[in-house]
């Protein structure tokens, strides 16, 4: 069973390949953001308890967001393994996801980043905003604040990985299929 973490920015492309990966591989995808529509949707303990934080305009703190990730492991054992997108997105979060999934008698196999160049990004992301309806999509100078932010919280993980040996940096400009190629001859490798 294979544990891949699909990493980058946004509008890198990670929720267009993970749906090309999980039927390839037969991995269950598992977005963060997904995760917690069907959880707040549905009125379960965990979704009543991120809403309420959301509700406050606060952060779901990092204990929920990771009983939320463990419910759809645990869902979903019968498939040949699992890719995180969006998830993890700081050291403590790897941290937990490491632990919980030790716990389980799994690791994380490998992290992948998609890899572009900011001013792509904030045009694929303004392009995405006519369609997607997401005022975030929108906003170029809210479409920074997210770079930002990810490269405050998030970047640090590639130091993280690399130490572990796991993280593999792809190409993320091009065709849909030459990004799914390259990202297969790295999944290919375990």
């Amino acid at each position: 069973m294979i544990a891949i973490v699909l990493f980058g920015k946004p509008g890198a492309g990670k929720g267009t390949q993970a749906e090309f990966l999980k039927d390839k591989y037969n991995l269950t995808h598992i977005s963060t953001g997904d995760v917690f529509r069907y959880n707040i949707k549905n009125e379960t303990e965990l979704g009543k308890k991120a809403k309420e934080f959301m509700d406050h305009g606060e952060l779901v703190p990092d204990s929920i967001t990771i009983d939320m990730l463990k419910n759809e492991v645990k869902k979903n054992m019968d498939k040949a393994g699992f890719l995180f997108d969006g998830f993890p997105r700081t050291i403590a979060q790897a941290e937990a996801l490491d632990a919980f999934l030790q716990s389980i008698h799994l690791e994380v196999t490998a992290t992948i980043a998609l890899e572009a160049n900011d001013e792509v990004l904030v045009q694929r992301i303004l392009e995405r905003g006519k369609t997607s309806g997401r005022p975030d999509d929108q906003d170029e100078a809210k479409i920074r604040t997210r770079y930002e932010e990810y490269n405050e919280k998030t970047a640090p993980l590639i130091d993280y990985y690399k130490k572990q040996n796991k993280y593999h940096a792809v190409n993320g400009i091009g065709s849909i299929q030459e990004i799914t190629e390259r990202l297969s001859a790295v999944i290919d490798q375990f």
